[in-house]
């Protein structure tokens, strides 16, 4: 098989870029070692900073975003009982998010992909990547059955994860790797309810964090944060419910709607970027590269930025003769990185219980929450992060 970009990742980053490149008359092939249901059945945030919107509705997929989603033009933050809000369209232009479930979104984009024939392989083994820094092109085999299929491309991106082969085919003298692991999980609950607000809530407390959070009127996420030695059975649904509440504000608790989990995992934290994002021919996209803790709703829409820079990199060589976007697309994807990982790791910071803190800083915690909410230039630092600094 021959293809002009080969794609390793059927996840929203490779759909994206393989819908958006196709749309210009540029071919794809999509690689994906996963079933289709498998990645419809993944459960992912749904926080899309204003760009990815636009992102979405520029590959044609946006209509149903725009119909079902909900635009939040703000959130509040829960001190220990006290509920301030962040208004994002005041303090960062006009912005606002939208709030639209990861798998929805991720539905819309293979839904587009087979409405345009487009190539995406699922179920696919033993992916191996050839001639990526050669003076020849590179290619991209992989295993089907007991065949092993050879697709010839210009380029190939990595758009497999963390645990993909795609960053682990970089040298490991070429690749530098920073990384931080926090000390407590995420243990998430979805379920049928009414959300409890209409915003989200990131609530502090004595016991430690906790996110209210919904996918629709009718879907609710909640997570609360819990140590690293926790398991999910450890919580069953009514446990995890009563602890929640132990962390809101008593109002929200009272009218915070209970019922069976539909999915309940526990996520760690940890902070992770990998340099550089491009050698030869190859060029990491996503958590490929990088991962963020979820406080700052930077994971996705990270990766979103990526696929921008690499969806204009990419059609300015082939329309236009022009490789700028490409020779540039590590330095500039890496610089916009970096900023969503230290928003990722103040939000973080700011609003979780470690373990073994001193008491100079927890006070010093507190003071940064109570300048936060006394200086307007502090909310417009914090907006316009959280809606998406431009592309």
């Amino acid at each position: 098989m021959k293809t002009q970009v080969c794609i390793i990742g059927g996840g929203p980053s490779g759909l994206m870029l393989s819908q958006l490149l196709d749309l210009k008359g540029i071919d794809t092939i999509v690689l994906e070692k996963h079933s289709r249901e498998y990645v419809l059945g993944r459960i992912r945030a749904g926080v899309l900073e204003h760009g990815f919107a636009d992102l979405m509705r520029e590959a044609q997929c946006g209509e149903r975003m725009d119909r079902e989603g909900e635009i939040h033009e703000g959130f509040y933050i829960a001190d220990n009982g006290t509920m301030s809000r962040i208004d994002l369209h005041k303090y960062s232009g006009g912005n606002s998010v939208m709030v639209y479930g990861q798998t929805e979104l991720t539905r819309d984009l293979y839904e587009a992909r087979d409405k345009m024939n487009g190539k995406v392989i699922h179920n696919v083994e033993d992916v191996h990547l050839h001639d990526l820094n050669t003076d020849g092109k590179p290619y991209v085999t992989y295993r089907s059955g007991d065949d092993i299929i050879r697709i010839d491309c210009d380029y190939v991106i990595g758009a497999d994860g963390f645990h993909g082969v795609s960053r682990k085919s970089i040298p490991k003298d070429v690749l530098k790797e920073y990384e931080k692991v926090y000390p407590f999980g995420w243990l998430g609950v979805l379920s049928r309810t009414k959300p409890v607000n209409d915003e989200l809530i990131y609530a502090r407390s004595q016991r430690g964090f906790a996110l209210c959070s919904l996918r629709s009127q009718v879907l609710s996420r909640y997570y609360i944060q819990v140590p690293l030695t926790d398991k999910v059975e450890d919580w069953s649904d009514d446990a995890f419910w009563e602890e929640l509440k132990t962390r809101l504000p008593e109002d929200v608790a009272a009218r915070l709607e209970t019922g069976p989990s539909i999915e309940k995992s526990i996520a760690p934290l940890r902070s992770f970027v990998a340099e550089p994002m491009r050698w030869g021919n190859l060029f990491l996209a996503g958590d490929a590269a990088h991962i963020v803790p979820p406080t700052g709703a930077r994971g996705l829409n990270s990766a979103a930025s990526d696929i921008y820079y690499l969806y204009h990199a990419i059609m300015d060589h082939y329309l236009n003769g022009d490789d700028t976007g490409l020779d540039q697309y590590s330095q500039k994807a890496l610089a916009r990185v970096w900023k969503a990982q230290r928003f990722s790791w103040w939000m973080t910071t700011l609003l979780h219980s470690f373990p073994d803190t001193m008491a100079y800083d927890q006070k010093l915690q507190q003071t940064d929450l109570e300048y936060l909410f006394s200086s307007e230039a502090a909310q417009s630092s914090l907006a316009e992060n959280y809606v998406g600094l431009p592309f």
